[in-house]
């Protein structure tokens, strides 16, 4: 399994519709092989701050998706964002 985390800023005042222009690219996302989640979104306390989060069954679902992913194009100040591979998951509760 692969995942992606982590956090892009943007300005304030542009942060909810750089949010907004990546909707569709997440609706599809979430509909393409392998994707086992995806979301772009404010976060609750930082204006500036984007959460990004993806969930990936294997690198070869990533890769096709990454062909035909077409992200809109939108400012970014700085971004934080890692990749990690696991074999394992646990219930956190």
């Amino acid at each position: 399994m692969i995942i992606i985390a982590g956090y892009t800023l943007t300005e304030g005042d542009k942060r909810d519709q750089a949010v907004a222009a990546h909707a569709e690219m997440v609706a599809r996302a979430r509909g393409h092989d392998g994707c086992l989640d995806l979301a772009i979104s404010a976060d609750a306390v930082d204006p500036e701050r984007i959460n990004i989060f993806e969930q990936w069954r294997d690198q070869a679902a990533l890769d096709a998706w990454r062909k035909v992913a077409n992200p809109p194009k939108v400012a970014r100040r700085e971004t934080y964002v890692k990749l990690y591979r696991t074999e394992k998951a646990e219930n956190p509760f």
